[in-house]
């Protein structure tokens, strides 16, 4: 708030229009007017006290900047009715201002109380699946029984601590060989605090919260790269190359390692390097929340620099096999949303680290009652980053957090995460008991890292005089000393350093007043406050500038002249010099946020000999309960924080405790242990990478792209697995009790149903009869460019028309092979059989199938054209999405949600969902659609699986008469990153036809290095499944680029000019 004058005049102005009197916040008195007109505002209000008004209603959740500039505005106006007349409309803004917020968080409440009904629901659920398995004792656990009940060593994080066990530790990790990927967008290079990026304006939180985050991944990345065991570690970032860009955003690859390492220690193509992959607007710096369009182009980029690395390593140090990443580390939302996509492209373990979350600043915002949820979702794209941040809660195995204030209240606001379900699953994976097909990340308290090699606290000079170098020429004072003590009468006593910006979160107002009101603290020490840089106090932002006049008003209210310091500049590199200064007066630092996420600056003050005193909420719990040097404090308590604050000053044997136990334990927050840490939490994961590299005992030197040895796993399996060991449906039945009730038959019966519908469509192959010098398998391998035909139509003569255009647009290059074709859908395969007959073409017509909206993944057989077995099946893909798919615990689920909805219209016009036997299969469990209009979304239907610790992705198609629920990371995008993993087929020659609309799965198609045609006038019904996305299809849409071409029709001609227009023919 810009001082109390305009809210004194505020109150003046209600009192001059016929006000019920001010009560006084200091003596508790109230007067009373009941004569004189009351405004409309009184007369409404009632009883109106203006002051408790303001305080209780307005001050509370607002930032007035505004409000005051229209005060400003008032005041100055000469006319005495004028002035209040503008004042009462100021008083009436205030009230719908208020009335606003009070509105926001009421809508707030019932969201809230719904969600809690949700999750409780969810867990009961998940409960009493899990429940048939228990032992007696075990099912006595129930979800209503526990609670979050804190650790017996709270605080106290599981490091690698003695020195023998750091040895064994280097000892078991010496012998391997990691490669490790590092993804954050926005790394510029590895000085030292990085440089603002360029063209984009950022206040000085954002830079601070910028520079920091960017600065820790890089460190991490240094530090990663120098540790026993791991071999090479990638950041990747963004490649930005053009004018008013600084150069070192254009360098393709930067080393960080430390070239004083011999080449023979680390070896070729070792240690940690930044790479930067080019993707979006190549000349010029992209905010974040406009980066959401084109992170498929950066996972195909990135796609191929690992698989480019991966074979450079396998020659190297892997005995001629690739050497896939250990782990894909995703550092913020975006960054984790590339990493996820990679994680399922490569079959390899993902780690994911927040940040900064979208739904705790989602919250905080709506807080503010300054805007609607749509409005942050236009600002911000909150609801993309969010339902990124979910996507990595689904695919990560450890989620990396500072704190334990991190996982409990930040997290648990995600429906991916429950902390209570989570527990649950952890213990039952323990004991080996069955989870049902749930799974959650495992939440890892690994705190940053700190570089302490350049610290030395001087021990020697603490009780030395503070004047004593003042005028030694050899060995001055350093500069910021003298422009903070020159501030104070009396230099000798301690000094309780604050170091934060003019941030009201920050709660500096709070620790004036407890240092001025408390005469015993002011004797003994006192009081620095580092509030970053100014010039001008009205050339700062309206809070910071707010924040810093109360506090000099604070300063003259109390009469802290002589006592107080607040130095206007400072520069980085004296921080560290201001730790010192105050560590010499024997001083104390403090940090008395409201809620500090970490608290970097703690750990800072710890490593040059500082006790600390801090707030309880959020990560200095943690800090303090490893270091042992210091006290917590309630923020909004300020007798408590000059209580701590007096305790640590006054007696000299509990501070020289805590500062030894800082600079004994500070180690702990090193590099080195972090990184042990972090390696020992990864070696934990079950080791993943593609599974086709597998190479037989004694077979040498192998070529594992090879035609035949590609097919080692590829079998013909069955084309419909259903949901119930029926061949038939009774009349009349149906019931999702008979459906749960099928589970029950025998596996022998299952597979002979199986086995008979396969034997319809396929024949077994013998891997004896493929002629490998052939090359008929895959044909995929020999083309120049291959024709993705991604077309969501439900008309069958429609894309039969569509499909005929296209293959006639290529002319001879179809009949010379340097073109393929690969059809993309939502259909089976036996529903695409049909398909090809009724429109007279064969499957040879075709190099591969990406059936079921991507779960499932056949090629043309490599027998004549006559062959009974016209469809071979890619088991390897099966396996390669098949992580952390629910199987039969998640078809349970399912068909409780289904029968829930049809009971939810009471029955009485038939079901709104049944279940689609025929298009159901092991990775894909299919529903029919009857009544679009009355079904639920499928991102509510995700919510609900999410929420019972199930992952998976549900997808209306087929116009909507159709949901597949298929593997979390499997889809037709990602279906065209395994082939070319697979197959090495590159995804630059790649050319997807799609329509004006599609699927759910619509967006994947559209970004990444492929070229996309996207035909006018086709799939236009689609357009009504995209209604109720979480956010709006244009947030996640690729404008300008030259990867897209949109036809005028889709006729012959139409498809000749996009293909002559993208380069494909002339």
């Amino acid at each position: 708030m810009a001082g109390n004058d305009w809210v004194n005049s505020y109150l003046e102005a209600i009192l001059d229009v016929g006000g019920q009197g001010i009560e006084s916040s200091k003596d508790k008195k109230t007067n009373k007017n009941p004569s004189g007109a009351a405004s409309l505002l009184l007369r409404e209000r009632g009883h109106f006290s203006p002051s408790r008004y303001f305080v209780e209603e307005v001050i509370t959740g607002f930032d007035e900047t505004d409000l005051h500039r229209s005060w400003l505005r008032a005041a100055s106006t000469r006319s005495p009715q004028e002035r209040n007349t503008r004042l009462e409309n100021l008083c009436w803004r205030i009230w719908n201002l208020a009335r606003k917020k009070k509105q926001i968080e009421s809508e707030e409440v019932q969201r809230l109380a719904k969600r809690r009904m949700e999750r409780e629901k969810g867990r009961r659920e998940a409960t009493a699946d899990m429940s048939e398995d228990l032992s007696e004792g075990e099912k006595g656990d129930t979800v209503g029984d526990m609670s979050f009940q804190k650790d017996s060593n709270k605080g106290k994080m599981r490091r690698i601590s003695s020195v023998d066990m750091m040895e064994n530790w280097a000892n078991n990790f010496k012998e391997k060989k990691l490669y490790i990927v590092l993804i954050r967008q926005g790394v510029r290079n590895s000085f030292v605090m990085l440089i603002d990026p360029p063209n984009f304006q950022l206040d000085l939180f954002q830079q601070v919260f910028y520079l920091t985050e960017v600065k820790y991944v890089v460190e991490l990345a240094r530090a990663l790269g120098s540790m026993p065991g791991v071999y090479r570690v990638d950041l990747l970032t963004r490649q930005v190359s053009g004018p008013g860009v600084d150069w070192s955003y254009a360098q393709p690859c930067e080393m960080l390692t430390s070239v004083e390492e011999s080449p023979e220690e680390l070896g070729e193509s070792s240690g940690a390097y930044i790479i930067r992959i080019p993707f979006g607007p190549k000349d010029k710096y992209v905010a974040k929340e406009l980066l959401w369009p084109y992170i498929p182009e950066f996972v195909d980029g990135a796609l191929g620099h690992i698989r480019q690395m991966s074979k450079v390593l396998g020659d190297l140090i892997g005995a001629g096999r690739p050497l896939w990443p250990t782990s894909i580390h995703g550092h913020y939302a975006d960054a984790g949303d590339s990493a996820a996509l990679l994680s399922g492209a490569l079959n390899v373990p993902m780690v994911f680290t927040g940040h900064s979350l979208g739904r705790d600043k989602l919250e905080q915002l709506l807080k503010q009652g300054r805007l609607s949820r749509d409005e942050i979702n236009t600002t911000y794209k909150i609801m993309r980053r969010i339902e990124a941040e979910e996507l990595c809660l689904d695919a990560s195995e450890i989620v990396i957090t500072s704190t334990r204030q991190e996982i409990e209240e930040q997290w648990q606001l995600y429906d991916g995460f429950d902390l209570i379900l989570e527990r649950k699953l952890r213990a039952r994976m323990r004991r080996g008991v069955n989870c049902h097909g749930r799974f959650m990340p495992r939440m890892a308290r690994i705190p940053p890292g700190m570089e302490f090699h350049h610290i030395a606290p001087h021990d020697a000079d603490m009780d030395a005089d503070l004047d004593g170098h003042k005028d030694d020429k050899a060995n001055p004072d350093p500069f910021i000393w003298s422009e903070i003590m020159r501030f104070f009468s009396n230099r000798r006593k301690p000094m309780i350093l604050a170091l934060a910006r003019p941030d009201p979160k920050k709660n500096l107002t709070t620790l004036v007043k407890a240092f001025g009101e408390c005469r015993p603290l002011r004797e003994l020490a006192n009081l620095t406050l580092i509030m970053g840089n100014r010039d001008d106090i009205d050339e700062m932002s309206g809070t910071n500038a707010s924040v810093l006049i109360s506090i000099l008003k604070l300063i003259d209210k109390y009469d802290l002249y002589g006592q107080v310091a607040y130095p206007k500049h400072h520069k980085q590199s004296e921080v560290p010099e201001i730790y010192r200064l105050a560590a010499k007066t024997k001083g104390v630092f403090i940090n008395p946020a409201f809620i500090e996420p970490f608290g970097l600056t703690l750990i800072e003050a710890a490593a040059y000999g500082l006790p600390i005193v801090a707030t309880k909420n959020g990560g200095p719990v943690d800090i303090i309960g490893v270091l042992d040097n210091g006290l917590l404090i309630d923020p909004h308590d300020q007798q408590s924080i000059a209580d701590a604050l007096l305790k640590l000053v006054a007696d000299k044997q509990l501070w020289a405790k805590c500062r030894q136990n800082g600079l004994k334990n500070i180690h702990l927050f090193s590099w080195p242990e972090h990184c042990k840490a972090y390696l020992s939490r990864i070696a934990s994961c079950k080791p993943r990478q593609p599974n086709w590299q597998r190479v037989d005992e004694g077979s040498e030197n192998s070529d594992t792209d090879s035609p035949g040895d590609s097919l080692r796993d590829i079998q013909d399996i069955s084309l419909n697995l259903k949901f119930s060991v029926d061949t038939e449906k009774p009349e009349g039945g149906n019931t999702f009790d008979d459906a749960l009730e099928s589970e029950e038959a025998s596996a022998n019966t299952r597979r002979k149903i199986i086995e008979n519908a396969v034997s319809k469509m396929s024949k077994p192959m013998d891997k004896g009869n493929f002629d490998a010098g052939n090359h008929k398998f895959p044909a995929i391998r020999r083309r120049k460019y291959i024709f993705v035909i991604a077309l969501d139509v439900d008309e069958t003569t429609d894309l039969l028309q569509i499909v005929k255009a296209i293959f006639s647009s290529v002319g001879e290059q179809k009949t010379t092979g340097s073109i393929g074709f690969v059809l993309s859908t939502a259909m089976t395969l036996s529903e695409v059989n049909t398909l090809l007959s009724s429109g007279g073409m064969k499957p040879g017509d075709f190099d591969a199938f990406i059936c079921n909206s991507g779960s499932e993944l056949y090629y043309s057989s490599i027998g004549s054209e006559e062959s009974d077995s016209p469809f071979v099946l890619d088991q390897d893909y099966h396996s390669h999405i098949n992580y952390r798919w629910g199987g039969d615990g998640l078809r349970k689920t399912l068909l409780r949600w289904a029968a829930s909805v049809n009971e939810k219209k009471g029955g009485t016009a038939g079901q709104i969902v049944s279940v689609d036997e025929a298009g159901s299969t092991a990775h894909c469990f299919s529903f029919k659609v009857n009544d679009f209009a009355s079904a639920p979304p499928a991102k509510e239907l995700r919510k609900l699986m999410r929420i019972q610790a199930l992952r998976c992705h549900a997808i209306h198609c087929v116009n909507g008469s159709r949901l597949n629920v298929i593997p979390v990371l499997a889809s037709r995008s990602q279906a065209l990153r395994y082939l070319y993993i697979r197959w090495g087929t590159e995804l630059s020659n790649f050319v997807v036809f799609v329509g004006e609309s599609g699927d759910t799965d619509y967006e994947g198609l559209l970004g990444g290095v492929h070229k996309t045609v996207v035909l006018k006038d086709v799939c236009t019904d689609s357009r009504k499944l995209h209604v109720t996305r979480n956010y709006p299809l244009e947030h996640v849409v690729p404008v300008d680029t030259p990867n897209v071409f949109q036809t005028q029709g889709h006729n012959l001609d139409d498809m000749k000019e996009a293909l002559s227009k993208l380069g494909i023919s002339k």
